[in-house]
């Protein structure tokens, strides 16, 4: 019996071409990760030399000023803004396109990848490129966060919403076409119902993400506290950076608390 079950988890011995060919795909990816590891300058002695002036420039924000909280609180409640607005105007962007960039649902190949690009373009650039670009736009202030985050937000929201149509029962779909329903009704009655649980909590994710994205748009004049961040680092008072360094990880943390629970409780359903 024991002989039997290694059998089963080791499975057929290898043959000779197998370790071959296992050794040279190792030695490849070793290869590879050194040469990376040298281009990078990973030193870990370099890392321990810098010991002693990580542990000066910590021991400046030690300890934090507390009376700069209450300074804090308007930018925590602009940066909750910012995440909540740019996860609505994500959703305003996304749906319209997210049919289209499904394959089940899409017209044709040609409509369906270039949705998909548009996504994937909206999602792979930075929020902090978009926040430039909207900030000479509109100006310094939240609104051009709110931009930024929107569009970037677009592209990750689209990408679940259409994976999430992809995945849903196709027999409902297929049902309601074969009774002539038209293409509105065949979403309303059979796509939305089995996706609609997926993008809640694809939608909770986004607001988590955006809280902590917007934290770092105030860098570039988007508003939130991560402008009273970079002000603080800029006129060395790293009392106060320590203080928004404590408030931005309380609100990360609260997020993914609340998100966390509230996407178990609506998967669960």
């Amino acid at each position: 019996m024991k002989h039997a079950r290694h059998s089963f988890i080791l499975g057929r011995p290898w043959q000779r071409r197998q370790w071959l060919q296992a050794s040279a795909a190792f030695t490849l990816v070793a290869t590879v990760l050194i040469w990376s590891a040298q281009d990078l300058q990973l030193s870990l002695r370099e890392l321990i030399k810098g010991l002693p002036w990580m542990s000066d420039f910590v021991s400046r924000m030690l300890p934090p000023n507390w009376d700069f909280l209450g300074r804090l609180v308007r930018p925590v409640i602009e940066t909750v803004h910012l995440a909540i607005w740019g996860a609505l105007f994500a959703i305003v962007l996304a749906l319209p396109l997210c049919f289209l960039a499904a394959r089940n649902l899409s017209p044709n190949p040609l409509v369906f990848h270039a949705v998909r690009q548009v996504f994937n373009a909206a999602r792979g650039i930075n929020e902090i490129i978009f926040a430039l670009i909207f900030v000479a736009a509109v100006g310094l202030g939240p609104f051009a966060g709110v931009l930024a985050l929107s569009v970037h937000g677009a592209g990750m929201l689209g990408k679940f919403f259409a994976e999430a149509i992809e995945e849903v029962d196709p027999g409902p779909v297929e049902a309601l076409r074969a009774t002539g329903a038209s293409a509105l009704q065949v979403i309303v009655f059979a796509v939305l119902p089995q996706a609609l649980p997926a993008w809640i909590a694809a939608t909770l994710y986004r607001i988590e993400v955006n809280l902590r994205a917007a934290t770092i748009l105030g860098m570039v004049g988007a508003g939130g506290i991560g402008f009273e961040l970079y002000s603080s680092l800029r006129l060395f008072q790293y009392e106060d950076t320590a203080m928004c360094v404590i408030v931005i990880l309380a609100m990360v943390m609260t997020a993914d608390y609340f998100s966390s629970r509230l996407r178990a409780r609506i998967l669960a359903r």
